[in-house]
This record gives C-alpha cells, structure tokens and sequence, in this order.
C-alpha cells in the first residue's frame, strides 16, 4: 500500500471516531445532572441520536419566490352599480333560525361565467348566479355583508358597496 493512501486512511478513522465521541452522564450526591465527553467515576456511556440539521433556502432564491406573479387585472368598467338589495343597511330583524336570504343586484346583469359572491364579516359565505343567495345560521347581533362578482376562476372582476345588519334570535337560555 502506499504511505499517502495509509496516511489519508488513518486521519478519516480518526475524524470519524472524533464525530462519534461518547457522551458521560453523571447524577452526583445532591440529583444534579451532568453531561461530559470525558468519561468519569460512576458515568455511564449514553447513546445520542444524530442531530437533525436543516439547510434554509439563499436569501436570493427566497426573493425570487416573493416576488408577485403577474395576475390577471380585474377589468373596472365590467359593472356600474353592484349591491346588496336586502337586507337594507342599518337594517335589525328577527330570524329565529339565523338564515338570511341576501338579494343582490348589478347593472348590467351577470355576464357568462360571473357569480354573485356574498362575504359576511369579511368571509366568503355564498355564491349564486341568480340574485339571491341563502346564508344559514347566522349568529345573533351585527354584521357586515359584502358583495363581489368573480369569474370562473374566482378572480374578483366587481364589487359593491358592504351594509351593516343586525340578527335579532332567541337565546338558548330562554
């Protein structure tokens, strides 16, 4: 064999009995815990897992992820007027069971593919074609309806002005 291979040989093993060195765990009289790499009087070797490391992404490779992809502009002449018919703004009423049926409007009417999409407080919670949608259980006391049009994709092409109701219902305690 020869010296250099003999020589880079002996230098891994000793690289890789370095990186798989032991660890010592000693309890002394008074409970305390402690961990050595030097083995000692009443220490008993443990096994230790690998640890598990995690390589993050270049600051470069992340800026490329955030930057915006290009999406399609809602068109802003689609639809003059979209709104919210009833419930009236401002409006209180009673519904026992919590339903609402919103009725909506827009000028000109839906076009191919267009939904009427209605949000209350802020989430989307029905989509229809006609100008009514239905909304179900609805917590008592107030809340702010929205209204949207999306194409076939979901891609917002018109919204209307919100309206503020309250939902008057029994309790459960009474």
């Amino acid at each position: 064999m020869k010296p250099a291979i003999v020589i880079a040989a002996a230098t891994l093993l000793m690289i890789n009995g370095a990186a798989q060195a032991e660890v010592y765990r000693q309890v002394d009289a008074q409970g305390n815990v402690t961990f050595s790499d030097e083995p000692s009087s009443g220490a008993e070797a443990i096994q230790v897992r690998p640890v598990t490391t995690i390589t993050l992404p270049k600051m470069q490779d992340l800026e490329q992820i955030d930057q915006p992809q290009q999406q399609e502009q809602p068109p802003s002449s689609l639809y003059e007027l979209v709104r919210i018919v009833y419930p009236r703004n401002n409006e209180a009423f009673h519904s026992g069971n919590g339903d609402v049926e919103f009725s909506v409007v827009s000028s000109p009417q839906l076009r191919d593919g267009h939904k009427y999409e209605v949000t209350l407080d802020g989430q989307p919670v029905g989509q229809s074609t006609s100008g009514t949608i239905l909304v179900q259980t609805i917590d008592r006391g107030t809340h702010q309806a929205g209204v949207n049009i999306v194409n076939r994709r979901g891609v917002q092409v018109g919204s209307g002005t919100g309206i503020t109701f309250t939902i008057h219902r029994p309790s459960r305690l009474n």
